[in-house]
């Protein structure tokens, strides 16, 4: 029996758990279960990366191997330079399959995410029937030689998705390419299925403590825990009862523990580590801290505003500004302890009423991410 499904295929070679993957996953997801059999979506797999995904668990999704380096996996993905080399061994081992791939299964569309030079170097120098639609995740950094790389190749790209306005609006500016082929699409985070599993699945009883503030993401630069940690020795210092908890792991953790014990805060100050459940920590916080430096738009912050916690987030490129505007939560300017600061004590004395208008007004706006409000704006993009 022919097959009349239009495929979908989703190019998106990772060696971190970033965002973005959960980004995928849940793109895939919703095509499958709103499209009514019109589509479907599969994921690439480039080395193996997809295996035993943990999102998995939620939703049956298909794979496409295109290789299965045990060789690459065995590549440590932290630090600069080992990164770089995983990447290289990536680009270099998928470069003909992914090629003998377009070339006889023909999918309707691929869409590519991280480490997207491979595919568009693919799609400029051969000829395929497949529609290459380029997902930006975040504020590109251009260089010349990847300027001159992104003028040529998006050349022949059918479609370019930003996931804030911000974004999309630098990007235009940039001149890179015709307006027609840019597209808001916002990322589908909020699973309702996903959050409502993880909320009964477990209970908190690695805490010392009952109140508390959360910060979640990896320990890197990017999220600037150093700071967060640096305003809550200030704040600790004028309540010693004030709490945070840090879920993450990341290059500088050892770092921020030194911080810590530098400032004898660690009764008050807890790095957990990683859990693959933020949702019942987000659930009993008093409320959730975004401290990064950039991000577009911030998942973790979507999920927070959707359980109704209440949110303070540094005003960071790019993304923040825009989904915490219209009284949705709190922003302080990026790198300022003394905003900081002011924020928090804002936050800290908002009466009951207040924080019901603010949380109301967030997780009503959750639904511009919704999965379905997700399908509905793909269906507009593939048409």
């Amino acid at each position: 029996m022919k097959d009349n499904k239009t495929k979908i295929y989703y190019w998106c070679p990772f060696i971190n758990n970033v965002a973005t993957v959960k980004a995928v996953y849940n793109s895939v997801t919703s095509i499958n279960k709103f499209s009514d059999g019109k589509f479907e979506s599969i994921i690439l797999d480039a080395f193996g990366e997809w295996e035993n995904n943990k999102y998995f668990e939620f939703e049956k999704i298909s794979i496409h191997k295109l290789n299965n380096s045990s060789f690459i996996k065995k590549i440590p993905s932290l630090g600069f330079f080992f990164s770089r080399l995983k990447y290289l061994f990536i680009f270099f081992s998928t470069f003909f399959p992914l090629k003998k791939f377009l070339k006889k299964i023909k999918p309707k569309f691929l869409i590519i995410h991280l480490m997207t030079s491979l595919p568009l170097f693919l799609n400029l120098i051969y000829s395929f029937d497949t529609k290459i639609i380029l997902r930006i995740s975040g504020k590109p950094k251009l260089n010349i030689v990847r300027h001159i790389f992104w003028k040529i190749a998006l050349k022949k790209i059918f479609k370019i998705t930003f996931p804030t306005k911000e974004t999309l609006k630098y990007f235009k500016n940039l001149n890179l390419v015709e307006d027609e082929k840019l597209f808001l699409l916002y990322d589908p985070i909020i699973s309702t299925k996903e959050i409502n599993i993880y909320k009964k699945k477990e209970k908190i009883n690695d805490l010392k403590f009952k109140n508390y503030y959360l910060s979640i993401g990896r320990l890197t630069r990017q999220k600037n825990f150093s700071f967060l940690i640096n305003c809550f020795n200030e704040l600790i210092k004028r309540n010693n009862k004030v709490n945070l908890v840090i879920i993450g792991e990341g290059e500088e953790l050892k770092t921020l523990k030194n911080l810590i014990n530098k400032y004898k805060i660690e009764n008050n100050i807890l790095l957990l580590g990683y859990r693959s459940n933020v949702f019942k920590y987000l659930n009993h916080c008093e409320g959730f801290i975004l401290s990064s430096l950039w991000e577009d738009p911030g998942f973790v912050l979507i999920e927070a505003m959707y359980c109704n916690t209440l949110v303070l987030s540094s005003d960071c490129q790019s993304g923040p500004k825009e989904i915490l505007e219209k009284n949705r939560g709190f922003l302080f300017k990026n790198n300022s302890k003394h905003d900081f600061i002011k924020q928090f004590e804002t936050l800290k004395k908002l009466n009951n009423e207040e924080k019901y208008e603010i949380k109301y007004n967030a997780k009503k706006f959750t639904k511009e991410f919704s999965l379905l409000n997700h399908y509905k704006n793909m269906l507009i993009l593939v048409s």
